[in-house]
């Protein structure tokens, strides 16, 4: 899913001389400008106007052709909203199953930015020149939103695995809001050097280290900073049993302790939450869905009928992470009809003076946060009660 200067033309000037005369066979009395003309056959002045001719053809031939060539920018407009408690095309954003649900009323828009160029899709500079005209139009260099070296196909992949994570901490956020008890785990799901690639595999749940519990990234970090050097012993779950490794470290640009692997974080929820969302990427729609399914495992209507938008990033802990893009997702959201937006307390320098009219734009650090804001917004508190960005 995903959003002039005229100028005279060769010929358009003339060059006129500046003394005033008598025509030749007049009585003297006009006096009007006499234009120069050079004589007949004069190859000095026909090669003058020639060459002049040539030189604004030239130039308009240059001007024509660096408005086409393909620029290292791309441009952030406003992309669609979608509600997280209702559907699109007949499909359910969110279905939750494995404990009992309750209805739901209004609006939690998770909002979107279209990105225009990039990759094998880069945008000639007219059209890079309008972003930087059109004020609900952001242009950043290319590499901000696709590294070097990254292909469109395979920046689009890494964002749907990042809106998977997403969804699976938000699920795990939401809980967390909650209070209803959940495991998570640390898997394998790549290798940033060869230093430990021959002691572990891919999909390799890590679960001790040196004896203790390995309850999150933090956890293993610090055991691996106390190691300091030393090898450590890494208690793992592969192909469902459990076995006991020894894996080195090296020295991080911080003097911090790594093992070189790729880590992604995975969850054993009492619940099943399915997102029906397609054709979107990336992790910004992680805080939106935690409402969403708060909201629905909650007694209530959280929003009190009322048309909320927001972004953000979410963790397992329910700490909501600033974005980019959200200027967009602002335009977005108010052309959509949202009335109240929730933003990362993060992004709230990037929108000063960017807010719309008529969008009351509430600042959120955590989900709790957030929720309270929803809650006592749709139970019909004024929303200057809550810390606002701008």
């Amino acid at each position: 899913m995903p959003a002039a200067h005229e100028g005279a033309g060769p010929g358009h000037g003339r060059h006129t001389d500046v003394d005033r005369g008598t025509r030749p066979g007049t009585d003297g009395a006009d006096h009007r400008p006499l234009t120069h003309r050079w004589p007949e056959g004069d190859p000095h002045g026909a090669g003058l106007r020639g060459k002049r001719a040539w030189a604004g053809w030239i130039a308009m031939g240059l001007i024509a052709v660096s408005t086409l060539l393909p620029t290292h920018f791309v441009v952030e407009s406003a992309g669609p909203t979608l509600n997280t408690i209702g559907s699109v095309e007949g499909t359910r954003l969110l279905e939750i199953s494995g404990a009992k649900t309750y209805p739901t009323s209004g609006e939690l828009d998770m909002t979107t930015v279209y990105v225009q160029g990039g990759g094998q899709q880069r945008l000639p500079f007219f059209s890079v020149l309008w972003g930087w005209i059109n004020p609900d139009e952001d242009v950043v260099p290319e590499e901000m939103v696709l590294p070097r070296g990254t292909t469109t196909t395979e920046q689009s992949e890494q964002n749907t695995l990042m809106m998977d994570d997403s969804q699976q901490l938000s699920t795990a956020a939401a809980l967390h809001e909650l209070d209803i008890p959940f495991t998570s785990h640390l898997g394998v799901v790549g290798f940033a050097t060869e230093r430990n690639s021959g002691v572990l595999k891919i999909s390799d749940r890590l679960e001790t280290i040196n004896g203790r519990k390995i309850t999150d990234l933090e956890s293993l970090k610090k055991q691996l900073d106390e190691a300091g050097e030393a090898p450590s012993k890494l208690g793992i779950t592969r192909g469902g049993k459990s076995q006991t490794v020894t894996v080195s470290t090296e020295a991080g640009p911080q003097g911090q302790r790594q093992l070189g692997i790729l880590l992604s974080g995975s969850f054993d929820f009492p619940i099943e939450a399915k997102f029906g969302l397609e054709n979107v990427g990336g992790p910004s729609a992680g805080m939106m869905f935690a409402l969403a399914i708060v909201d629905q495992l909650t007694e209530g209507e959280m929003t009190g009928g009322r048309h909320f938008a927001g972004t953000g990033a979410i963790t397992a802990e329910g700490k909501v992470e600033p974005i980019g893009g959200i200027a967009q997702k602002l335009v977005g959201a108010k052309d959509h009809g949202a009335k109240y937006f929730l933003a990362p307390a993060g992004n709230c320098d990037d929108i000063a003076g960017r807010i719309p009219d008529g969008l009351d734009v509430i600042k959120v650090a955590t989900l709790s946060e957030a929720r309270a804001a929803v809650e006592g917004i749709g139970a019909g508190q004024d929303p200057a009660a809550f810390p606002a960005c701008g």
